[in-house]
């Protein structure tokens, strides 16, 4: 690999893979040490493709969940199974994979500049924005690039586009599949939202076991399922359909409204400081 060689979105791959080799050194502990993180479906892993694989998954923290799935789907195409011990398949990490991240994150700092160069495609919310709620038209470049990053590579989404559980999926991911054709892998995380804080850059808890799910490719009619049929199909995949809150138990679902409490809380406590600035 040529030192100055660039993948299509113009990233310098030596800088990125560096990039990548010291951000998961610092953050391997965070999923085998102060916490653990249990995994299964390394196999899942090993038996894809090179490029057009989109993983569809949950969404429990900003940058936690990505990072945890780094880390999971160098291990796994480095040997191991079902584990991230011993952070050294790092050293030649799979460098097309690429995250689907809402454009105004990954401009806030620089350590979000850091980790949108680690393989962000950046797209615009269509129905937030600076934390007010907007009605946006999809920008055809945003789709374009998700296209292209999936014809380089490996490309993870949240087609909730919101950390917080049961929502409704964005029919854009639809759009996605049924446009790009890609193999469709679902991932079902917990544990992340009780380990970190909502932005998933600060340890909130130790000692909480994180769990991974890596599922075997759906089995996508990608001419004739309708929009609706393939998000209810995602839905059940990523065990986000509203029949899952059927069976989840009253004290996570406590939790959540607990914790949906204490950020309203904050916001509001912000926006009054700032009135009285």
């Amino acid at each position: 690999m040529g030192i100055f060689k660039e993948n299509p979105f113009g990233h310098i791959l030596f800088l990125k893979k560096w990039l990548i080799r010291f951000m998961g050194v610092i953050t391997h502990q965070r999923y085998k040490g102060f916490n653990t993180l249990e995994i299964e479906g390394s196999d899942v892993i090993r038996n894809l493709p090179e490029n057009n694989v989109l993983f569809v998954s949950n969404h429990q923290t900003y940058f936690a969940d990505v990072v945890a799935m780094f880390h999971v789907f160098n291990a796994s195409l480095s040997g191991r199974d079902d584990s991230i011990k011993n952070v050294g398949y790092l050293w030649n990490p799979k460098l097309n994979v690429y995250y689907v991240a809402a454009a105004e994150t990954m401009k806030k700092s620089l350590l979000t500049k850091i980790f949108a160069y680690a393989g962000s495609i950046s797209v615009e919310r269509t129905w937030r924005s600076e934390g007010k709620d907007v009605h946006r038209q999809v920008k055809m470049s945003d789709i374009s690039n998700i296209g292209k990053a999936l014809n380089d590579g490996w490309v993870i989404t949240f087609p909730q586009g919101t950390t917080t559980p049961w929502k409704p999926l964005r029919k854009g991911t639809a759009h996605i599949i049924k446009k790009y054709k890609p193999i469709v892998v679902p991932v079902v995380i917990d544990g992340f939202r009780r380990s970190f804080d909502k932005k998933g850059l600060r340890i909130k808890k130790k000692g909480i076991l994180q769990h991974m799910n890596i599922k075997e490719p759906l089995d996508i009619d990608y001419e004739n399922e309708s929009f609706e049929a393939i998000i209810e199909k995602l839905e059940y995949a990523i065990e986000q359909h509203p029949s899952f809150l059927k069976v989840i138990s009253k004290q996570d679902l406590l939790a959540y409204e607990e914790e949906n409490k204490l950020r309203k809380w904050k916001k509001e406590k912000k926006a009054k400081k700032s009135k009285k600035s």
